[in-house]
């Protein structure tokens, strides 16, 4: 009989958060399909963390050469995505987002359709004149075109632009995040067919998120679930599946891992797709039901053999990281130890000296 604790371990093998690891950050990428990435530094270590080699410099190559690229898809929040698979991926997903991002400018800013076009086109067009800008930098071209609003006005703006496969990451420069015209970064995107790509999309989150269910999908791409039955239809022949808790888990063949991994532990942000990319099943990383289920407060997770254990704050100083964590119960030695070992994989990773805290 599967338990929760079963399919939590699967999760961190088919995520490639223990043996066997991705080759590099593209294969890392490309078997999650889309990595969200609000916060860069922390979704860089959730690429990095699994791969055989953590290496910040793997994917900041990707994402300057335009091989990956961080923008809005899925949800309404950034994610990483391979260049040949952003366009059909928006094609598919970015339908029900922009109505959120389109409904923001509309009803919090005022903009009728007219006025966000016009907005988009002085975007477009300094883009197209000057390469690729920060949003402070957008936000004083559009200025200088005649576009007046707020910060975060032109956040969603860019946000809606993205999801209409106009714009997306740029070079990443003197540490901060700009924008470029997507038909120069990708000018030959992949597309599918609508049945294709519900297909495609259910056999890579299955793949590289399973054991998941229907409405994990469906909520991970903000589909319907009419919209996720139909492709799964059409991979299942691809695709094993179990009952567990009234709930059908679709995974890749294979059976569910029967002890403890390699890591035994990870420091992750609240944000990584252990956390975030699941919300039916959401709660297999608490078996023993110690985590409270109240609105996330913390903005990172202590994880040992897949079961989450304690909250988690990272903090960067000058020569070393910290991590302060807050269990959720009491932690054996063995746990104790395997957080450390996790803290100091991450202090390799950044080069820096590693310790965790307790109050």
């Amino acid at each position: 009989m599967v338990r929760d604790v079963d399919i939590a371990r699967w999760r961190l093998r088919s995520q490639h958060l223990v043996r066997p690891h991705a080759g590099s950050a593209d294969e890392a990428v490309g078997t999650l399909l889309a990595v969200q990435a609000e916060n860069p530094s922390q979704s860089a270590w959730a690429v990095a963390s699994r791969t055989r080699k953590p290496d910040g410099a793997d994917l900041a190559s990707l994402c300057d050469d335009g091989a990956v690229v961080r923008t809005h898809v899925l949800r309404p929040t950034w994610h990483f995505v391979r260049a040949e698979d952003i366009g059909w991926l928006l094609d598919l997903t970015g339908p029900r987002v922009r109505r959120i991002t389109g409904k923001q400018l509309r009803d919090t800013h005022g903009l009728d359709e007219r006025t966000i076009d016009r907005a988009t086109a002085a975007v477009m067009d300094a883009l197209a004149s000057r390469g690729h800008l920060t949003r402070t930098q957008l936000a004083e071209e559009s200025r200088e075109r005649g576009v007046q609003g707020s910060g975060h006005m032109l956040m969603i703006l860019l946000a809606h632009a993205e999801l209409n496969r106009l714009i997306c990451s740029g070079r990443v420069v003197d540490g901060e995040h700009t924008y470029a015209l997507m038909a120069e970064r990708v000018p030959a995107p992949r597309r599918l067919s609508r049945d294709e790509a519900l297909a495609e999309l259910a056999l890579r989150y299955f793949t590289g998120h399973g054991p998941a269910t229907e409405r994990d999908l469906a909520y991970w791409a903000t589909l319907t679930l009419t919209d996720v039955r139909a492709g799964l239809r059409q991979v299942r022949d691809r695709l094993d599946s179990f009952e567990h808790d009234g709930r059908t888990f679709w995974h890749a063949p294979g059976e569910a891992p029967d002890r403890r991994q390699d890591p035994a532990a990870h420091l992750l942000q609240v944000l990584d797709e252990t956390y975030r990319g699941y919300q039916d099943s959401r709660w297999v990383l608490d078996a023993a039901g110690v985590v409270p289920r109240t609105r996330e407060s913390a903005i990172g997770m202590a994880l040992v053999d897949g079961q989450l254990l304690a909250s988690m704050r990272r903090t960067i100083g000058r020569d070393r990281v910290r991590f302060d964590l807050r269990p959720y119960r009491t932690l054996t030695p063995s746990e104790i130890e395997a957080l450390d070992q996790a803290a100091g994989q991450y202090g390799e990773y950044l080069d820096l000296k590693a310790e965790i805290t307790f109050p």
